[in-house]
């Protein structure tokens, strides 16, 4: 996959007062830029003195959500708004046999019954946050894992001086807030990961126990246990996440796509071009080789003068073509508040309106564009998955694109290096 993962994905304490497990949320932070209440904030700063701050809330079906996403850092010290919001927009859950198939976000729910109180090592190193469970009452709970993890080698360079060479090397960090929903006999794991130079990484992960109603003849299934008698059920996990970016604080963002193509030869090898194609209107794509997306602000500018955007990297991800609306990697919507999740979406404000696919076949004109991204693991149990069955992970990155003007965790001594360098 290529969505980033933190070493060993074991997470560490560090020296970070703030991280600290146990230390009240109020006495650690203060507010965002935009304020939400002080129980509902977390602000934390990075070793590498990457500061990431937001409010976060649980909702009854979606389960964890984040709101008015900020970042500064050592070289970009104003915090500056990435993301309106982000969080799942639906859990597909179809079995190979075709006898069986769930929804769970909108069928069950990540939050309010769903949604587990953390204990023993559910967030051993960080600090556990209490906080309504989004169920009707209102339940308050703990429920969010703030930690600090490390993410391995940062960056390495040897600058070539032929005198004295310096070598600069550094550890990364992230900023990791999870939660965890059981829905019937799985476990799920919602985890954001916020990195030193801006990236973010959007996973679940699913572990719990395979459900001992579901064991099916062997076409369907694979031979769990002792020879071949019992079928644990094959089945696809259509995971989607809704993201609504706010470069800047700007919005108005724009969707571009760049595809890149052999187009003849050179001297030595063949030359590639590559072009970029405006999505001014609501529409579903696929990938392809080098094929990308990016949300890039309409006015919101790095100290270069270009232009702020966030590029969106794809991972591993099977696509389960047997529903049309679970056949796009990536929908591109205009906001409508009534479109809240990628499919089984029942508000009845907009009763015609139940998948991304009826969302965006109006085709309308975006001036402020949802991306929702799909991404599939078609699970074929094995004997390792007894039990617990080991978390398994499926995701995508949000990769920082001239969101500042040089790498925002730079060390002293490369800070002015911007454009080509002269020796």
């Amino acid at each position: 996959m290529s969505y980033r993962k933190a070493a060993a994905a074991v997470a560490v304490v560090l020296s970070v007062p703030s991280l600290v497990a146990g230390l009240s949320p109020a006495a650690a932070q203060a507010a965002p830029p935009v304020s939400c209440l002080s129980s509902a904030i977390v602000k934390e700063t990075l070793p590498n003195g990457t500061t990431w701050e937001m409010c976060w809330h649980m909702d009854g079906r979606a389960g964890l959500v984040l709101d008015k996403v900020y970042f500064s850092a050592k070289r970009s010290p104003t915090p500056t708004q990435v993301l309106a919001s982000i969080r799942l927009g639906q859990l597909n859950v179809p079995y190979d046999s075709g006898e069986t198939e769930f929804n769970d976000l909108t069928d069950y729910g990540f939050g309010d019954g769903n949604l587990q109180t953390l204990t023993g090592d559910d967030c051993k190193g960080g600090s556990v946050r209490t906080g309504s469970d989004g169920g009707p009452e209102g339940t308050r709970r703990a429920v969010l894992c703030v930690s600090a993890e490390p993410a391995g080698l940062a960056y390495r360079l040897n600058d070539g001086d032929p005198d004295t060479p310096k070598v600069y090397s550094k550890q990364g960090y992230d900023l990791v807030l999870r939660s965890i929903s059981k829905v019937g006999w799985y476990e799920y794991v919602s985890e954001y990961r916020f990195g030193d130079s801006g990236e973010i990484t959007a996973r679940l992960g699913a572990t719990g126990d395979l459900s001992p109603g579901d064991y099916v003849k062997a076409d369907d299934g694979w031979p769990i246990g002792k020879g071949a008698k019992d079928y644990a059920a094959m089945h696809y996990h259509n995971a989607f996440w809704r993201v609504d970016f706010n470069i800047g604080g700007a919005g108005n963002e724009k969707v571009e796509q760049y595809d890149t193509k052999v187009n003849g030869r050179g001297t030595m090898g063949a030359k590639l071009t590559t072009t970029k194609t405006a999505i001014a209107k609501e529409g579903t794509f696929t990938t392809a080789n080098r094929r990308w997306w990016r949300l890039v602000s309409s006015t919101s500018k790095n100290a270069d003068g270009h232009l702020r955007s966030y590029q969106l990297v794809t991972g591993a991800n099977d696509v389960y073509e047997a529903h049309p609306e679970t056949t796009p990697d990536v929908t591109f919507t205009q906001a409508n508040p009534c479109e809240k999740f990628a499919t089984g979406n029942a508000d009845p404000q907009c009763p015609a309106a139940k998948t991304i696919l009826d969302f965006a076949k109006n085709k309308e004109t975006m001036t402020d564009p949802i991306m929702w991204v799909r991404v599939g693991f078609h699970h074929v149990p094995r004997d390792e998955d007894q039990s617990p069955m080991p978390l398994h992970w499926q995701g995508f990155d949000l990769l920082p694109r001239d969101f500042t003007a040089i790498n925002p965790a730079a060390p002293d001594g490369r800070e002015n290096v911007d454009g080509q360098p002269t020796f």
